[in-house]
């Protein structure tokens, strides 16, 4: 019964394609999906009339089960255009609206087709009902993981971007940590780090935390597995950017780091150089030298 109602479906779509076709184009641009400027007419026409004509022969071949064989190319071409359209920033609704707003012209052409006994009208109305409906979902389910996809390849684009590695001396690194430190953010910060201390063969590593709202177990648990692993690698961390606050949190908690901390970047760079055996010395410019220069330089200009 299925299998006729199918067969029924794909003739009425063969002799009515031509009414078929622009009414469901129409329908789609009245619900805007031309109006955000992501695709054009031509594309959307071109879309339609191609899972027009695959969806015709997956009836003429499969019937109406979608999980037949038959549906393979209809289903592979809706699922490229969800994942593109969840690129080009569509809505759920305007993806789904594509297999959708195909019902009204379907039914407008029932009405029409006198092919049809009235038995025949009311089965391929039900068949043509539920086989939209599920290809329908079936696009919402590829929109929705394309979007997931999306997001947390975002997430760690951002991450990636808010853990910058910064050279801030021969052998001497720094990794300023802003925002919440978590499981995920750990690893990027740990790759990062790692990584860059083999780049550069460095010998201590500064992990400034001074952006770090608050300090609890989990995050200095984090910490000391990034301290550990960059020990690994050669290299010796220092903590910056302790607050009278947050000691007062780790305080209360026990939390223990085991590494030299500071309260700013700055004393942690001086403590860096005389680990390295360097020193930073301010040095008194002699007034005939700067006089010397300045007359060399009005030479010059």
């Amino acid at each position: 019964m299925a299998g006729q109602a199918g067969a029924d479906i794909a003739s009425l779509v063969t002799r009515n394609e031509q009414t078929i076709l622009p009414e469901w184009v129409e329908l789609q641009k009245k619900a805007g999906t031309l109006h955000t400027g992501r695709i054009s007419e031509g594309e959307l026409q071109a879309q339609s009339r191609n899972f027009l004509h695959l969806l015709r022969d997956a009836l003429a071949q499969g019937g109406s089960d979608v999980a037949n064989a038959a549906y393979e190319p209809a289903k592979t071409m809706l699922a490229e255009l969800s994942r593109s359209r969840a690129l080009q920033g569509f809505s759920p609704s305007e993806t789904a609206g594509f297999i959708f707003s195909l019902k009204q012209p379907l039914f407008n052409a029932l009405n029409r087709d006198r092919a049809l006994s009235s038995e025949q009208i009311s089965s391929t109305i039900w068949t043509s009902t539920l086989l939209l409906d599920q290809l329908g979902l079936f696009t919402l389910e590829v929109f929705q993981k394309s979007r997931e996809e999306v997001i947390v390849r975002q997430q760690r684009e951002i991450a990636e971007l808010s853990t910058p590695v910064v050279k801030l001396w021969d052998g001497i690194l720094a990794l300023p940590l802003i925002g919440t430190l978590d499981s995920q953010r750990t690893q990027v910060v740990m790759e990062n780090l790692l990584q860059t201390i083999v780049d550069v063969e460095a010998e201590i590593a500064i992990i400034d935390i001074t952006g770090v709202p608050t300090v609890d177990t989990l995050t200095a648990q984090h910490l000391l597995k990034t301290v550990a692993a960059a020990r690994l690698m050669g290299a010796d961390c220092l903590i910056s950017g302790i607050r009278p606050q947050i000691a007062q949190t780790m305080v209360h908690l026990g939390v223990e780091l085991n590494v030299i901390s500071k309260a700013s970047l700055a004393d942690a760079f001086a403590v860096a150089l005389r680990q390295t055996g360097r020193a930073v010395v301010k040095t008194k410019r002699i007034e005939g030298a700067a006089a010397a220069d300045k007359k060399i330089g009005g030479r010059e200009a």
